[in-house]
Formats: C-alpha cells, structure tokens, sequence
C-alpha cells in the first residue's frame, strides 16, 4: 500500500455544546488539517494522487471553515464542532472526491489531534 499526506491551515472560532469548562465560551484557534489518501496502484508516472490536485480540493473544504465561527455554519448546526466533529466533516466531504481517502487529522493546537478514519 501507498499512502500521501498533505498538511493545511485555517483559523475560525467555536465554542463546544454541552461542555462545562472554558471551551463552552467562544475561542479561536489556528488550526492544522493532515488527510492521508492510501492505495495500492500508481498512475503512469508512479503517482498515487497529484498532491496539487489533492491540495486544491481540500483547500476548497477548508474555505468553508476559514475565518468562520464554526457554531454559526450550516453543516454544524445544532451541533457541537469538536475537532472529532470537524474532522469527520472534512473527511466525509474530501471522500466525494478522493474515495480513498484514509484519515483525516485536525490539530487545534501544536499537541492535540483528533482523527476520523472509517474501518
């Protein structure tokens, strides 16, 4: 198997739902999105996916979150917008793109991640 990864960034506000604790309260943070695309097969030029091509179609995704306050977003409505949550929405929406994506890792600070991947 194969796997690329690429790394990009946004920044955006949210406060999480039902939480007791300073993350109730609105905040911001600078955030880090890795997606790892995996596969068995190279194209012609031993390319599993162009890293232009995968970059560009996630940093279309990662415009919707950019400089937004995640709570007030259509797709997060009435739902708290955790990293897990954020997460998985990237990842279900680059998989419209890229069925082989593998995981997805939103870091909200230099030493917290959290993943999504599907089994």
């Amino acid at each position: 198997m194969y796997e690329v990864k690429i790394e990009t960034f946004f920044s955006a506000a949210h406060h999480l739902l039902h939480y007791k604790g300073n993350c109730e309260n609105q905040h911001g943070h600078n955030w880090k999105v890795e997606v790892f695309v995996k596969g068995s097969s190279l194209d012609k030029s031993n390319i599993l996916v162009d890293f232009k091509i995968l970059k560009k179609e996630v940093n279309s995704i990662i415009d919707m979150l950019d400089h937004k306050d995640i709570n007030e977003l259509e797709q997060f409505k009435n739902i708290s917008p955790s990293s897990e949550m954020i997460s998985k929405f990237i990842f279900d929406e680059v998989k419209k793109v890229f069925p082989n994506v593998s995981k997805v890792s939103v870091w909200e600070t230099p030493n917290s991640c959290a993943s999504y991947f599907e089994e």
